[in-house]
């Protein structure tokens, strides 16, 4: 398998630095990134590791449940993965106190029990959600027909 680059540029101290997040396997783009604007309810343009990291585990958890259902007799018509992902204070500095992953599906020839399990399973076989195991991970799965 494949690894796969990112890289990022900071110039300056946390409070007055700013940098830019390069995606350099894909070069799908690159991304602005400020300590003030991380930690601001409004963004202003700019990405933030915990918006990456929800990137990451949404798309992660949208495959790995794909499978699993898969792998249970249904068929996906359509997964909606969302990935809230929470920082707050830590003894020293900050960290990710909490995930929530969202999923609406619609996928026939399962049940909805099936469907639940299969959620169930995906979280915890996720790649990004076993290397995320420090991090409190809350599901909430909705099944669709």
């Amino acid at each position: 398998m494949p690894t796969r680059t990112a890289r990022t540029a900071w110039n300056g101290g946390l409070n007055d630095g700013s940098g830019q997040v390069e995606l350099s396997s894909s070069k799908v783009g690159t991304y602005d990134v400020s300590f003030p604007k991380r930690a601001a309810d409004e963004a202003g343009g700019t990405t933030s590791p915990e918006e990456l990291i929800a990137a990451a585990h949404s798309a992660c958890y949208a495959m790995q449940f794909s499978a699993v259902l898969g792998e249970a007799g249904g068929t996906v018509e359509s997964l909606d993965v969302k990935a809230d992902v929470s920082l707050g204070p830590d003894t020293v500095g900050f960290k990710l106190t909490g995930i929530v992953l969202t999923v609406h599906g619609e996928v026939t020839g399962i049940d909805e029990a099936t469907f639940l399990k299969a959620a169930d399973e995906a979280k915890a076989t996720c790649p990004v959600s076993k290397a995320l195991t420090g991090v409190d991970i809350e599901l909430h799965a909705t099944f669709e027909q």
